[in-house]
């Protein structure tokens, strides 16, 4: 599939097929996608915790919300997505450079992400982030390190139907060029 493809088939999925098993090697495939993501400093503090068993997917799904266990129901596995904290947009003083501060680690981590659900998109797999979630739980779960930010939860799964495009924004409405 090429990449145009990709971006253009890429939906978020709130319908997945019977759980059918992802297997690790596929979700390393997605990882090692993220990880070719541009990051400050190339300090590469997005990290990931995999939940691939029948057990541990049920105790991620305790973690959402109703409308988004509903909308995650199936799916073969879900990730938790973190980034380490102070280090993304701080200097070696722990001193933040701008006013954006912790949000360059966020930032950072939306765009390995990115490439984490379009690389689930080129192996035909659905996604869908979710931002709603019992950070808390999931650190106790996974053994979070309170030096990482508890950002996402991506659902990965087969889709049962693939969602019509919304309407988008034209560039035009976007964007301001000045020559």
């Amino acid at each position: 599939m090429n990449f145009d493809d990709v971006i253009n088939q890429r939906r978020s999925i709130r319908n997945y097929k019977k759980a059918e098993p992802i297997e690790k090697k596929e979700i390393e495939q997605m990882i090692e996608a993220a990880l070719m993501a541009p990051s400050w400093k190339n300090s590469e503090t997005a990290r990931y915790y995999v939940a691939l068993s029948e057990q541990y997917i049920k105790t991620v799904m305790e973690c959402l919300p109703e409308f988004n266990q509903r909308n995650s129901l199936n799916a073969g596995a879900f990730v938790v997505t973190t980034f380490k904290k102070n280090i993304s947009g701080f200097d070696n003083e722990g001193n933040p450079v701008n006013e954006v501060g912790q949000g360059w680690g966020c930032y950072d981590l939306g765009l390995a992400n990115e490439n984490f659900v379009l690389k689930a998109a080129q192996m035909r797999y659905g996604t869908l982030i979710m931002g709603i979630r019992d950070s808390k739980k999931l650190r106790e779960i996974f053994s979070i390190p309170e030096s990482e930010e508890v950002v996402a939860v991506i659902a990965v799964g087969k889709a049962e139907v693939l969602p019509v495009a919304p309407k988008r924004r034209e560039w035009s409405a976007v964007a301001k060029f000045f020559e």
